[in-house]
Order: C-alpha cells, then structure tokens, then sequence
C-alpha cells in the first residue's frame, strides 16, 4: 500500500507542471530604440521558446519612442508591424501616459495597439507585486 500511495504521490507531482500557471513576463523598456529592437527580438525568441508565456511590455522615458507612429529602428524598418506581429500573439503593449506629458507628446501619436497607463513605473510595480510577473529589461 506504502509503495502504491508513493507512486500516486510521485504521479501528481509530475503531472503538476501541466496545471500550472503560464509564465508571466513583463519587459521594461526605456532606453530608446535600441533597447526596443533587442526586447522585441527578446520577445520573439521567449514566444518561440515557450509559446505560453504571458508577455506585457511596458515603455516609459525614451522606450516610448518605438511605440509612436512612424518610429523606426535603425536598419529603417518601422517598429509598428513587428508590434503588431507580437500583440497578434498575445502581447500587451503600455505606455506611460506621465512620459508623454512630459515630453509633450499628444496620445493620438500613439499606435492603436499600445494602451496607455498613467504611470509605467507603478504599472510594472503591480504587475510584479499583485500579479506575480517576471521582471526583464532587455
């Protein structure tokens, strides 16, 4: 019976990696567009890696600058469409609303598919702190 229990016991904890909860990552990005183009390189290799991760970018002071309209990285290519691509896969995309009051730039600059929130620093505060993500800054 000892033996039978044990085997139960050692099934369930193996099998508990199945149930469990996706990893849920946020990427701080707020050194500009290079630091943008390497944490959307980042995201794309972690998606590929494992597809259920649970991904939210947050921009604040210059990595706010890939998620205007018109942005660009350096080679030229526009950053929308790669935003796009990712937030098609389930990435969230926010920006903090106090950066771009302080650096007076209107929201309508702002592509569709990122949210604004009115502080990036306490977004990813709660997002650690409340709802158990993982800090990254790529």
């Amino acid at each position: 019976m000892k033996k039978f229990l044990f085997g139960l016991v050692a099934a369930l904890c193996l099998a508990l990696p199945a149930f469990a909860e996706p990893v849920k990552v946020v990427y701080h990005i707020a050194d500009g567009i290079d630091q943008a183009s390497r944490g959307l390189a980042n995201i794309r290799n972690h998606l590929r890696a494992e597809p259920d991760t649970k991904i939210v970018v947050v921009a604040n002071g210059d990595g706010i600058r890939f998620l205007l309209s018109g942005a660009r990285e350096r080679n030229g290519r526009p950053f929308e469409p790669a935003v796009n691509a990712l937030a098609d896969q389930g990435v969230e995309f926010r920006v903090c609303r106090n950066t771009l009051t302080a650096h007076e730039v209107p929201e309508s600059q702002v592509i569709p598919r990122a949210k604004l929130v009115a502080s990036g620093v306490v977004e990813i505060a709660r997002l650690q702190a409340r709802e158990g993500y993982v800090y990254l800054r790529p």
